[in-house]
């Protein structure tokens, strides 16, 4: 490494160093042979769950260890705990999980564990607030979860775990806050597919239930998308996002339009990978879903000008130049 002053080891340094790594890897055989013992005797014990919190800060990505730890919490913890003792197990576990996520922040066992540890919580403190622990629980998730996508605002382990804690929690949020948190982390990075991906399930719940006119909505996404195309037109899941709204090209005064605007942009990126491929995938689109709109003559114009695209693809994307050649052989057979 550049400006990094290397530093010398004697032979009984590195001696050293070497026995020292052997008694770990020593400890965590030896720890792993008796934590699958107990699991193969099903031992249900406190001692075993203790063994279980030790191997799983050496290796937290050990998935039969937490599989064993909630077999152990559900045969023989919870049934002698009250619903206070259990509460507090699971509530220590969350904390356990989230020491390990700021190491660890894209193993999914972990985020498996925190979602199985709110799905047990039990009903509390009282039966005039069954849903009190589970509240607080699930409000420390969204908190958690935020954090964890500051520190990674693409990391798709959290999305998901952020869209079972919002599709499970006991006093669920509007739709519309979670509308405007993709819309930050949107504009706070374009490249964020996860949060492209998040927006468009929110988006369709709200058309679904009603809550949202999909027609003034959608041209507010367009525009956004727009934005975004201008700003990046190499990033990929810009595109892919505004695939999602032209859906299947049954629109076709949308289709229409969108081909005029990114060839505008194409005019202004020449050799923009993104440009090229999308004109071809909405031209056969028109092709496809329109053939009563346009005359024969356009039909040859439009088929020649995907092939002339496909053509410079091949120049400018030579990994991928099977794949054009492919799809230039799909043209010519739609046209027979």
């Amino acid at each position: 490494m550049h400006n990094v002053k290397r530093v010398r080891y004697s032979r009984e340094a590195l001696e050293a160093k070497k026995k020292r790594e052997q008694a770990k890897l020593n400890e965590y055989l030896a720890l792993t042979e008796e934590v699958l013992t107990k699991k193969k005797s099903k031992e249900w014990s406190k001692d075993a769950f203790a063994l279980t919190t030790r191997l799983l800060h050496i290796n937290p990505e050990f998935y039969t260890v937490w599989n064993y730890r909630r077999n152990i919490l559900l045969h023989g913890i919870f049934p002698y705990s009250t619903a206070e003792e259990i509460n507090e197990f699971l509530t220590d576990d969350l904390s356990l999980t989230t020491s390990f996520l700021k190491q660890h922040p894209k193993v999914y066992w972990i985020w498996n564990h925190r979602q199985w540890c709110l799905q047990e919580v039990p009903d509390g403190p009282t039966e005039a607030d069954p849903d009190g622990w589970r509240k607080a629980n699930w409000n420390k998730e969204l908190f958690v979860v935020e954090k964890m996508l500051e520190a990674d605002a693409r990391n798709f382990l959290a999305w998901n775990y952020r869209r079972n804690v919002l599709a499970s929690m006991p006093n669920k949020l509007p739709e519309q806050a979670e509308l405007a948190y993709t819309t930050r982390k949107i504009e706070a990075n374009f490249s964020n597919f996860s949060a492209w991906h998040q927006r468009s399930k929110v988006l369709a719940t709200l058309w679904n239930a009603g809550k949202l006119d999909p027609e003034k909505s959608k041209e507010e996404e367009f525009e956004l998308v727009k934005n975004a195309m201008y700003t990046d037109p190499n990033d990929q899941s810009v595109w892919i996002y505004h695939r999602w709204l032209v859906g299947t090209g049954r629109d076709h005064a949308i289709v229409n339009r969108e081909i005029v605007a990114i060839q505008e942009l194409l005019d202004e990126q020449p050799d923009s990978k993104w440009c090229m491929e999308s004109l071809v995938f909405y031209k056969r689109l028109l092709l496809r879903n329109h053939p009563a709109t346009i005359e024969s003559s356009q039909r040859e114009a439009i088929r020649s000008e995907c092939m002339d695209l496909l053509r410079r693809l091949q120049i400018i994307d030579p990994e991928r130049k099977q794949r054009y050649i492919d799809l230039s052989e799909d043209i010519v057979k739609d046209a027979t």
